[in-house]
């Protein structure tokens, strides 16, 4: 077993002094009596970071624009491509984001459809991507000014907002019917389209959907789609929501959000109200949510600052970990990474210095069990 001692350990909840952390693939013990074992590391020790939405290794480091993969353009709603297929590991940002102590990333189908396609988690620190899968995340969906902007792509195109939900409702309304005719013998399960059965999945709750959405405007419509369909939902962005009382009405239905990219340039008017003091709303409002980078809209190696503006109004430095750790692995619902604690994956950081200081810097990285960086 292989150990490593935290001076300060955040363990993605909880902030504890001098403990032990024992480990092989899995964590075996945290406790302040040392185990058995060859200590390999000692400092301020974190969980390893999780991207909660990113289009990493889809828009890739140093290519050109024109090879970007985020956005299938050939239809509008399209939800049986997988942004998976689209990654490819040899992207600069993986190694990159790995120095920096985020191991897992989100990977999400662009914006530029009302539905984009499959999301998925992987790890940053794979191989290839048979290597780096994790589990699937949700369907991609968009609402606002993104999917009536590229009115030039193939396909059935909104023009509107209303257009786009429109075409939302209409697939919706589809499935349900569908369902419906199988309820009454009247159809049979082989019978229903790919696409159909998608959001089939949507309406059963076998899936959730991941929207796209910055203005409170957008999110009450979400929360009528939810409401005439009952399908489950995380919110992404919600960048221009200035207040603290949509996020509080996230909060009683159940919804998560998964927010930023903060410290990104606001370029459409739809993020005209966007400020990095709408942080304090969405931490008063006390709903649930991660960290997000949209890598490349910042790079996923910058996400870690972005919980300044949050300690700027009270955050302690335990929760801020939280933000990128367990409380993103709960909304993605992936089970054994994002803590630090017995039974979890060994995905760790050791630190040099203070995380939160301009002078620290991961020294020793830990994915899954195997030293993945160590300056």
């Amino acid at each position: 077993m292989k150990v490593i001692k935290a001076t300060t350990l955040y363990d993605g909840k909880s902030e504890r002094k001098n403990v032990y952390v024992g480990f092989n693939e899995k964590i075996e013990y945290v406790g302040e009596k040392r185990p058995e074992g060859e200590v390999i590391g000692e400092g301020i020790v974190t969980p390893a970071f999780i991207d909660g939405h990113s289009h990493i290794g889809m828009a890739r480091a140093g290519e050109p624009s024109a090879e970007d993969e985020a956005n299938e353009t050939m239809d509008s709603v399209y939800p049986i491509v997988n942004a998976l297929h689209s990654v490819y590991m040899d992207d600069r940002a993986f190694s990159e984001s790995v120095e920096n102590g985020i191991l897992y990333s989100t990977v999400l189908p662009g914006s530029g459809n009302p539905i984009a396609g499959k999301g998925i988690l992987v790890r940053n620190f794979g191989r290839n991507i048979a290597d780096s899968y994790v589990m699937d995340v949700g369907i991609k969906a968009a609402l606002g000014y993104n999917p009536r902007s590229v009115k030039d792509w193939k396909g059935k195109r909104p023009t509107t907002r209303m257009g786009a939900v429109g075409l939302l409702r209409d697939h919706f309304i589809r499935a349900r019917n569908f369902v419906s005719q199988v309820e009454k013998n009247k159809k049979i399960a082989e019978e229903m389209t790919p696409v159909t059965g998608v959001f089939v999945d949507l309406i059963r709750k076998k899936t959730k959907m991941m929207v796209h959405l910055h203005r409170e405007d957008d999110l009450m419509v979400l929360f009528s789609l939810i409401d005439e369909f009952g399908f489950r939902a995380v919110v992404n962005h919600g960048l221009d929501i200035y207040r603290a009382e949509p996020f509080e009405e996230m909060k009683r239905r159940g919804i998560s959000l998964v927010y930023g990219p903060l410290d990104s340039h606001p370029y459409k008017v739809e993020l005209k109200h966007e400020s990095w003091r709408n942080s304090q709303f969405v931490m008063k409002s006390g709903v649930n949510f991660c960290m997000m980078s949209d890598h490349p809209v910042i790079l996923q190696r910058n996400l870690f600052l972005t919980l300044r503006h949050f300690m700027r109004f009270g955050m302690s430095k335990a929760d801020a970990i939280s933000h990128l750790t367990s409380r993103s692995a709960e909304i993605l619902e992936a089970r054994d990474i994002g803590s630090v604690a017995k039974g979890y994956a060994a995905s760790l950081v050791v630190w040099k210095g203070d995380p939160f200081s301009m002078e620290g810097f991961p020294e020793l990285v830990i994915g899954e069990g195997r030293t993945v960086h160590e300056e």
